[in-house]
Order: C-alpha cells, then structure tokens, then sequence
C-alpha cells in the first residue's frame, strides 16, 4: 500500500515547459558539480528530453513501477543498452593524429545503437505540422516514493525538513528494487561501488538558502523553486492557486513534486498552407497522456492570461512566468553562492 511519508514542509520545483530552449545547461551543471567520480560516468542525475521520444533511459514511461490504486505496480529494471554507455571518443585521433581533415569525432569501438536523448529534436508530426517540446527531468522527490517502499535495506529516507528523497550509501547493498520501482527511472546503479545514487536536489545548497545548481544556471528563466505551502511563492501559486503547473504522469500514484506547465504551439497549417486554429499542433491526447485531464483547463487558463496581456491589462499569472527578475524564480534559495561564509 501506497504510504505519504510526512514532512514539515516540502520543496518543490515547477518547470515552464514554453520556455526551455533545450540547451541542457542545467544538466551539465549537475554534472560537473555531482557525477564525476568514478562508476558515474553514465549518469546523468538531470537531463533535459525532447517530447514525443523514448526519453532516458529508452522507452521509460513503459517500464512500470509506482503505484495504481494504491498497490505497488510491478517494474522493470533498464538494461545498460536502454540507458546508453558513458562513450569514450576518438579524441586522439581527430586533434592529435593528422587526421583532422579526414576523421570525425565518433565513440570508439562498437558503433552504439542507443544513449541519453539519442532522439532529441525529432519529435513527431509531418512538415509543415512537425513538433516537439523538451521536458527536464530530475528525482521527483515524490510525497508517497516509491523507492523507498521498495528498499529492503530502509537505506532510502525522505527527509522531514524539506522532503527531499535521499539514498543512504553506507546502507544501500545495490539491490536496484528502488529502480524497478520508480515509475520515472530517475535513479541510477553505480557499477564501480554497487549502489543506487539519484538527484539529492542539491540539499547541501538549499541548507544554506542556495537554489539548486540546475535552477540557478538555467539561462531560459523556466524554472522555480520553493516550498509547496508558501502563499507567497511562485511554486505555491503556480500549483495551486493559478493551477497550472502539473504533475508529469500523475496516474503513478507517487504524488510527485515537480510541476510542469503544458507546453503551448503555434497553429497547424492546412493544405493550403493557411493558419487552421480548428485542430491544435500538439494533439490534446497527448497532453493528457502526459498531465492527465487537469491539462485542458490549464491550457486555457494560460491562453485566457495571455490575451489579457495582450490586450495591456494585469496579469499576475503572466509576470510569474515571464520571471522580470531571476532571483524571483529562486524562492527562499535566492542566495549567491559566491558570497557564502566558507571556513578556512
């Protein structure tokens, strides 16, 4: 049976889905500063996808886990192939062998077949009415977590603060049922040290009132940060008040804490190649595979906000999302690392 692990409060990040440029910024942000230690080579704690896709690792959304009904549903674990290798490249040969000119860069040895966002930018549809979205993807940090029901080890532990899901190492013996479980597999298996390691969203940052170094260095402004309960925040009014941010597949029973806001399109054309406002570019279908039903009203929440912005009346939805200044974006956590009191 599905437990709600109770916390004091819970942070909680919403991403703009019309926003994002896809220049995964964020991901490598998180991977300079989390996953460079030996058996992290392949992970990739953030990662920014493109929609339609099979995602990272492949085909994910139809592996299971999480819950339905408030039972547990059965999951898969990746194969090292659905998530792709960490790929050593011909580095030598392109810059230092002479070659240059008649070499390209390429990973060595076998030519692989899959890796993480292997489809970015294909999405689907047919010119003229091709589309794609990018949808970033952390550890939910989810309010009933599935990985940590799964654990045998209670090595996995949400913590009463700020419900921030983190894996013991000292406890987890890499069993990887936190994987099977997470019906969003974002938690990877450590080869090297035999343990399950994830997204800790940043908590040694958020301590000290540091956003997450994902939100911080996000060029496109499409990410806020903060506290599920506070009125006064961006995560607070854009989830519950305005209503539209949403949980990506909220049917996996986890209660998920990242919020997305359904991405908007630009008309399809028809034969003719003239505007048709009949049928949207994005198939409403698809949205709600994503979002659930909660999606139509939140689309047309936004499209209502935008035309009053248009038309130069007020709109509090509207500043929230354009994000006039950045430390806005970034709640209680709006603190410049730089200026952090460090110990000698």
């Amino acid at each position: 049976m599905a437990q709600e692990q109770s916390v004091g409060k819970q942070v909680a990040m919403v991403f703009d889905l019309n926003k994002c440029l896809g220049c995964q910024t964020c991901t490598i942000a998180c991977k300079t500063l989390w996953t460079d230690q030996p058996g992290m080579e392949h992970m990739w704690w953030n990662i920014v996808n493109t929609l339609p896709g099979d995602g990272t690792p492949k085909g994910w959304f139809e592996m299971g886990g999480g819950f339905k009904d408030g039972q547990p549903v059965p999951g898969t674990l990746p194969s090292r192939a659905q998530w792709g290798e960490a790929w050593e490249f011909n580095y030598d040969e392109v810059y230092y062998g002479g070659k240059g000119d008649s070499v390209y860069l390429k990973p060595k040895g076998e030519a692989p077949t899959w890796g993480p966002n292997w489809d970015e930018d294909q999405g689907a549809g047919e010119y003229p009415n091709s589309y794609y979205f990018y949808i970033q993807r952390i550890c939910n940090h989810c309010t009933k977590a599935a990985c940590l029901e799964a654990c045998p080890r209670k090595a996995i532990y949400k913590r009463p603060e700020d419900g921030i899901v983190l894996i013991d190492e000292n406890a987890c013996h890499g069993y990887r049922f936190c994987i099977e479980a997470c019906p969003y597999k974002r938690i990877y298996f450590n080869t090297q040290r035999l343990i399950a390691q994830k997204c800790i969203f940043c908590f040694p940052r958020v301590e000290q009132g540091v956003a997450p170094a994902c939100t911080r260095q996000c060029p496109g402004r499409i990410r806020h940060v903060g506290y599920l309960d506070d009125e006064d925040g961006h995560v607070y009014k854009l989830v519950k008040k305005w209503k539209v941010a949403l949980p990506l597949f909220p049917d996996k029973g986890t209660q998920p804490n990242l919020y997305y806001v359904p991405p908007l399109a630009p008309p399809r054309f028809d034969e003719n190649g003239d505007i048709d406002e009949s049928t949207p570019r994005i198939p409403d279908e698809y949205l709600e595979y994503l979002f659930g039903t909660d999606v139509y009203q939140a689309l047309a929440t936004l499209k209502a906000e935008m035309e009053k912005k248009r038309r130069g009346e007020p709109s509090e939805l509207m500043d929230l999302l354009i994000g006039y200044r950045w430390t806005d974006l970034m709640g209680p956590f709006a603190k410049d690392p730089a200026k952090l009191h460090r110990p000698a």
